[in-house]
């Protein structure tokens, strides 16, 4: 089988992984397509890709530590901004970046400890202490208030949950795409997530569009449709959530999207 053929599967969610890890879509897709393209010149490279999607994962793993090698450490935190949300920020972009990987592969990708060693060059030990370091940080970030965008009852009490154990806040549950813009406009939220299909037949990519339209707010979609999401036609998603999900998926996302978004305080 041609390496394309075998590698395209795999493609989507390297590009999920990448955009959670880089906080944008644009950054994400580039550093897949870099990825693929070195790939492209290096026979040695073409050849590891055979060994599948662990492989996969490992080469874009050393074009993101390749493209971050001369990123500069965080400012200290500058005198008068020692209040909370300030404090919280600068101590989370302190975070190393191996630590995130860490959490994001065996979290969000489900990687055991020993495929994600692998991809990251380490020990399965290693990865678990990073992966549980990442998860209390990202913890103590400033806490927020969540919008969910579902119209099935049972997941919808489901992230209701969740998101409180994260210490959030939900400021509404819409199940269409009306009901979703009044309660984006009344409580003004600090994250969203989304379903693709309400219960109306109304689309929450448009709902999505439409709060986004008036506000810089975080979204993850959580849904059982991926590849509608994956088209090229519109904007597409930088967090990314397939269902069935664990819950440690959605713990994951949520933590990735406020790492690369001032959070609003929960009301």
């Amino acid at each position: 089988m041609p390496l394309g053929s075998q590698l395209a599967p795999h493609i989507p969610f390297l590009r999920r992984y990448a955009r959670a890890l880089t906080g944008t879509a644009a950054l994400g897709d580039a550093l897949v397509r870099q990825t693929l393209e070195a790939a492209l010149r290096d026979d040695t490279l073409r050849a590891a890709l055979a060994g599948g999607r662990v492989a996969l994962y490992a080469a874009f793993s050393a074009q993101w530590a390749h493209a971050r090698q001369h990123e500069p450490l965080p400012a200290p935190l500058p005198a008068g901004e020692g209040d909370a949300r300030a404090a919280a920020r600068w101590r989370l972009s302190r975070l190393a970046p191996r630590q995130r990987e860490a959490l994001l592969l065996t979290a969000l990708e489900d990687f055991s400890p020993a495929e994600a060693g692998q991809i990251l060059a380490c020990s399965p030990e290693q990865v678990v202490e990073m992966a549980t370091e990442a998860r209390c940080d990202l913890a103590r970030g400033a806490a927020t208030s969540v919008l969910v965008i579902e119209d099935e009852p049972l997941i919808a009490m489901q992230l209701e949950e969740l998101v409180r154990s994260l210490g959030h806040t939900i400021c509404g549950t819409a199940a269409t795409h009306a009901q979703a813009l009044r309660m984006a406009e009344t409580c003004r939220p600090g994250l969203v997530l989304a379903d693709i299909q309400l219960a109306d037949g109304s689309s929450g990519i448009d709902a999505v569009e439409d709060i986004l339209a008036g506000a810089d707010l975080p979204v993850i979609f959580i849904t059982a449709y991926p590849e509608r999401l994956l088209t090229g036609d519109r904007p597409e998603p930088t967090y990314l959530v397939t269902k069935p999900f664990r819950e440690a998926q959605v713990a994951a996302a949520i933590a990735q999207a406020l790492f690369f978004h001032a959070p609003q305080a929960a009301a």
